[in-house]
């Protein structure tokens, strides 16, 4: 056994040095934290009433409550919890805007992250599929014609605060343009900001989404911008939402208010470590940089003549679809005729160097190429960053 286990770290550990195409901070350090594995706890119930049993909720509040301070809801007004991921929060914020409007309609973009549909499904949701523009942002027109033919259900709206391919973020306010537009009575906006949800509050340029915005949740993962070896996330909404879906339970002492019933509560301490140890300053320098490695990444890629580009705000690097041997090696996710870089925490100006040599490698003794990533997209088009 043990030797198995040896094989399959030093495996792991060679794979994260070319870990660039996917969410996951590669900065990680949590030994201090050890102790508690050996300690069963259960964040059982809601973290803002308490429960019977070991648990780690005065950390959790901490964490929601650091999370509604940098994106606007008032303490007051603040609920939310730590969820196992993304997907769990977005599942929660949705089943939030079901229990408010059991025969609403879920409009969503086609390039929403794939739990969407599973999430219809699972709840019973009416759905309708909007297209997007070229650069993966909802596309609003399309989006006012689906409302003009849907209006008389209520209206339940997933914003992707950046999309999975292409770090696509879409504009809340003309969302909300369009459900005035129509005039929307009954509508709920939930937030995937699995990964651009807590950087943007961070960052000096990009749009901004926060809770100013009249949104109702937002799903942030844990494990992406943050960092943590056990997928997490967060989940916030306004208190009042709770009051759909609260149900007392007595032998936990607590309230049913989460998806699941046990949680996880070493990840809160995870999650509590890197905040309290970086702090506000500290996750600010950490989003500016991985927006100065997007910028050098951008640069090193047109530097090659490698077609690239990349959205406002994100940290995502669209680029042309490299071949097989570079997407497995290097890790990449690829869709059509592109793939993408995501620059991470922990990612380097060295990583980037050696992967754009394989990049140079693979075309020599290659014919020439025209290429555009989209064929309706030419030139500047597509916003970038330079």
């Amino acid at each position: 056994m043990n030797a198995e286990l040896t094989f399959l770290y030093d495996k792991l550990s060679n794979q994260s040095k070319t870990y660039i195409g996917y969410p996951n901070t590669q900065i990680l350090d949590f030994e201090n934290l050890s102790p508690f594995l050996n300690l069963t706890i259960n964040n059982v119930g809601d973290p803002f009433v308490g429960n019977n049993g070991m648990n780690t909720f005065k950390q959790e509040k901490e964490v929601v409550e650091f999370l509604g301070e940098i994106l606007k809801l008032k303490k007051e007004d603040l609920w939310g919890y730590v969820t196992n991921g993304g997907t769990e929060g977005n599942l929660f914020g949705l089943y939030l805007a079901r229990e408010q409007f059991p025969n609403g309609v879920l409009f969503f973009s086609k390039e929403s992250h794939y739990s969407l549909q599973k999430i219809a499904r699972i709840l019973g949701l009416k759905s309708c599929i909007v297209p997007t523009q070229p650069n993966g942002e909802i596309d609003y027109s399309e989006l006012d014609s689906a409302i003009r033919n849907l209006k008389h259900y209520p209206v339940i709206i997933n914003a992707n605060i950046g999309t999975t391919m292409k770090g696509a973020i879409d504009d809340i306010r003309k969302i909300q343009i369009v459900l005035k537009k129509n005039k929307v009575a009954r509508s709920y906006i939930h937030c995937d900001g699995a990964l651009l949800g807590a950087m943007l509050p961070l960052m000096d340029i990009g749009p901004k989404v926060d809770f100013s915005f009249d949104i109702d949740s937002i799903s942030i993962s844990g494990h992406k911008f943050f960092g943590s070896p056990i997928p997490s996330g967060v989940v916030l909404t306004r208190k009042k939402s709770i009051q759909h879906i609260e149900n007392p339970v007595e032998y936990i002492n607590s309230s049913d208010t989460t998806l699941s019933g046990s949680r996880d509560g070493f990840s809160v301490l995870v999650l509590w470590q890197v905040i309290k140890t970086l702090g506000l300053k500290g996750l600010k320098d950490r989003a500016a940089d991985c927006l100065n490695m997007t910028n050098y990444t951008l640069k090193a890629l047109r530097k090659i003549h490698w077609p690239s580009w990349c959205n406002p705000g994100s940290n995502i690097v669209v680029i042309k679809k490299p071949e097989d041997a570079i997407i497995k090696k290097w890790h990449l996710a690829a869709e059509s005729n592109i793939a993408h870089v995501i620059l991470m925490p922990g990612i380097r100006s060295y990583q980037i160097e050696l992967f754009i040599h394989d990049l140079v490698d693979s075309q020599t003794s290659k014919p020439k190429e025209v290429f555009f990533l989209k064929e309706e997209t030419h030139g500047d088009s597509i916003p970038h960053y330079l």
